[in-house]
């Protein structure tokens, strides 16, 4: 199929996927009659997800529930629609509304806390260390979630209880109930119209647990000795005092085996799972820039929400929320996914506006993701469920008439980006569970693109040589590292030729046996272009302009976004050779006469530059 074709009519699997608020009593015509709303206004697939003000005769997981997600999933079937099931009621994920708890009193949250000396422990409590002040006593951290009925949220006696996700057995009974459940209701349309299983925040302590606790587990020493090397209980109180000695060290690695254990009681569990029944694994962990987890996702994904990002101010560009969208695509990229998703608009409140809207799309979009998940359509607007997490993005917005027009940009964005390999010459380098953001900026507004290398990928799945970095399909000129806390002697060591080639740059503070230092954003810029030609160059200078770069087997495509405030009208060089053409994504035009060096964007525009191959 020609390219005006599929970029004027994508196929309905890159739609947008949004929540679905099933948070009312429920009805089959209903439910029906909703889905094809969304059909009908350019939606063609989403994720129903019990929600509060769920009447307490609709138990998540219970027959009644898996009737009306039945009725959802029979009737996307009808209409060739695509369904994520959502794992919980409501989430944090991981404890099936509170049911695994009550399989079995042990799979409720734990922790460790510090105790004086002498206090005693009760039932279901063990000291697990003690030394000359305080007892180290592992006990329930009395975590909850969010639950779906009224009288079940934050503070209030029915929240469910969460579950322990450090516990192998906790986690088993978890997919047991959820996904063996919905599988048993569902298994002829898995892998067809039910496409995938979202995980929400899995949280190791539960929302409002005990305060200054740390997370642990059932026979977590003997695990942190196996994972460390050493007994780590003598060491405990480095976690709470940092008088201690070298109470840095083993605060993190602490933090680096317990994240270790996550990974593989819950998440390689999870995505083990999914894997074996035919769906991908989705959603995302409870921290920003969390690559490590994003490994056992098919799916791998990062949220956006409670204006984290924001147009023209600075968390735009700034902090850990920052790195999410790239985030999700490095992981893409990295682990050999075919796509990534990110939920988005959650909590932004109704005031939230549509050219708001565009604007984050847009900001998503140019950093490479092609599965957008709006937070969300609400099945019901009645009473207080108005009010929780607004706003609603979809029917019940004051743009819902004109939403076909704007989801079919969203599909044709994402099947530009997701159907094609990524050309991108840096890596900025990030640890397992949290990337930098400044060299991130400075790169940005300088369009240089580039994506986030995890260490463990670099130390175990790359090829690194004089002249580069390759993984999978991804071929990196050189590396920039962000920070000295993020490298260690075994990847300097690992990096020698790199670095040996002077392909390795520090942005700001220097490294050790890195002789390269950028100082500024300038000093960095130039020394990546002395690696090689840059891929895009903008004249003059225009910070709000951002670029991505895919290569079909017919093109070669640069999406260009507007973030700034102000028109941006500049000469635009790019590596691509041959005859370019501009085509308007909003409208599937081709842009007559427009020379190929020329680029004028309004705000919240976008344009592509295409080359034929």
């Amino acid at each position: 199929m020609a390219f005006s074709d599929n970029f004027s009519n994508p196929p309905r699997e890159f739609t947008v996927i949004p929540f679905w608020f099933l948070n009312d009593d429920l009805n089959d015509e209903e439910l029906r009659r909703q889905i094809d709303d969304f059909a009908a206004h350019g939606v063609y697939g989403f994720i129903p997800h019990a929600r509060l003000g769920l009447p307490s005769s609709i138990p998540f997981m219970s027959e009644r529930w898996l009737h009306f997600i039945r009725v959802c999933v029979e009737h996307a079937a009808e209409k060739q629609m695509l369904v994520y099931l959502y794992d919980e009621g409501m989430y944090p994920s991981g404890s099936c509304a509170g049911q695994v708890a009550a399989a079995n009193p042990r799979y409720a949250t734990r922790c460790l806390e510090r105790q004086a000396l002498g206090a005693g422990v009760g039932q279901d409590e063990e000291v697990v260390a003690e030394d000359e002040h305080w007892a180290y006593v592992h006990r329930r951290s009395m975590g909850r979630i969010r639950g779906v009925h009224f009288g079940t949220d934050d503070g209030e006696a029915g929240a469910p209880l969460s579950a322990d996700l450090l516990n192998p057995e906790s986690v088993d009974c978890f997919l047991h109930l959820v996904c063996d459940g919905y599988y048993a209701a569902l298994e002829r349309h898995f892998g067809t119209t039910v496409r995938g299983i979202f995980t929400d925040e899995p949280d190791l302590l539960g929302r409002g647990s005990l305060g200054d606790v740390r997370p642990w587990t059932w026979g977590l020493e003997g695990f942190l000795e196996d994972a460390l090397g050493y007994d780590f209980r003598p060491h405990l109180g480095a976690l709470w005092d940092e008088a201690c000695p070298d109470a840095a060290r083993y605060r993190a690695d602490f933090e680096r085996a317990v994240n270790r254990r996550l990974l593989d009681a819950y998440y390689a569990r999870y995505g083990a799972w999914c894997e074996a029944h035919g769906v991908a694994l989705t959603g995302h962990p409870a921290k920003a820039g969390d690559l490590a987890a994003l490994a056992h996702f098919q799916l791998p994904g990062q949220d956006i929400v409670w204006r984290w990002i924001e147009p023209y101010k600075p968390n735009a560009l700034e902090g850990e929320q920052s790195t999410t969208a790239k985030c999700a695509l490095s992981a893409q990229r990295h682990y050999g996914r075919a796509r990534n998703a990110v939920e988005c608009f959650g909590a932004y409140g109704w005031e939230f506006t549509y050219d708001e809207m565009r604007w984050l799309t847009n900001w998503m979009l140019v950093r490479g993701v092609n599965l957008l998940i709006p937070h969300a359509f609400y099945y019901s607007l009645r009473g207080e469920r108005r009010n929780e997490r607004p706003p609603d993005v979809g029917p019940n917005s004051a743009w819902w008439e004109s939403y076909e027009d704007y989801a079919d940009y969203c599909r044709r964005l994402c099947w530009l980006l997701a159907t094609g390999s990524h050309v991108c010459h840096f890596a900025i380098l990030g640890g397992a569970e949290r990337l930098p953001w400044c060299a991130a900026k400075a790169l940005f507004q300088s369009q240089r693109d580039f994506n986030y290398l995890g260490r463990d990928t670099l130390l175990s799945d790359c090829a690194i040589s004089a002249t580069g970095v390759a993984i999978r399909d991804m071929a990196y000129r050189g590396l920039v590292i962000d920070g000295p806390e993020y490298v260690s002697p075994e990847l300097l060591s690992r990096l020698k030729p790199l670095i040996d080639a002077g392909r390795v740059v520090a942005y700001g503070d220097p490294v050790p046996e890195v002789p390269q230092v950028a100082a500024n954003a300038e000093s960095l810029v130039a020394m990546l272009d002395g690696w090689g030609p840059p891929d895009v160059t903008a004249s003059p200078k225009a910070l709000g302009l951002r670029y991505i770069h895919v290569r079909h087997s017919d093109s070669d495509l640069y999406l260009f976004a507007n973030e700034g405030p102000e028109a941006i009208d500049v000469d635009v060089r790019v590596a691509a050779s041959g005859a370019g053409e501009w085509w308007d994504p909003q409208s599937a035009a081709l842009l007559e006469d427009v020379p190929s060096n020329r680029l004028v964007l309004d705000p919240l525009t976008t344009r592509v530059l295409r080359f034929a191959r």
